[in-house]
């Protein structure tokens, strides 16, 4: 089954938006990822962002994973409070994940390509003709 969860950015304070979530809704973080922990081949993190959470996700429901990222400037556009956040599809498989990512993306900006990740998964990113922005990720382990 395909799963459509939010996925969240913020300009430097993930973790503390994150901490606050978890103690309201509860549960464990699925994973915790510091940008010094993923290494990306032509990137390095400014030595201030090392510690900022390249990726982090709280279960919500049964199905549902609230996630977010710290965007900071140095990495990109800044971050708008009200446009930060991303629809996160979770494709069951491959083509599936190429099929969806080629239709969001006509008439829109693809801003990541569909392609193996240093994570392990297969994934992409863009912004529709609409404005709306997501992600496609397909997990080889899902």
């Amino acid at each position: 089954m395909a799963i459509l969860n939010v996925y969240l950015n913020f300009p430097g304070n993930t973790e503390e938006v994150f901490n606050f979530y978890k103690s309201i809704f509860g549960g464990e973080f699925t994973s915790v990822v510091r940008y010094k922990d993923m290494p990306m081949e032509g990137f390095t993190p400014p030595k201030e962002a090392e510690d900022k959470i390249m990726h982090i996700g709280l279960p919500i429901g049964k199905n549902e994973v609230l996630m977010g990222t710290d965007t900071l400037d140095a990495f990109g556009p800044k971050t708008v409070m009200g446009t930060n956040f991303y629809l996160s599809f979770h494709p069951e498989s491959k083509e599936e994940a190429d099929r969806i990512f080629i239709a969001l993306a006509a008439g829109g900006t693809i801003e990541m390509p569909m392609a193996d990740q240093p994570w392990g998964d297969y994934y992409g990113s863009l912004k529709d003709k609409f404005g709306i922005q997501w992600m496609v990720n397909f997990s080889k382990s899902e």
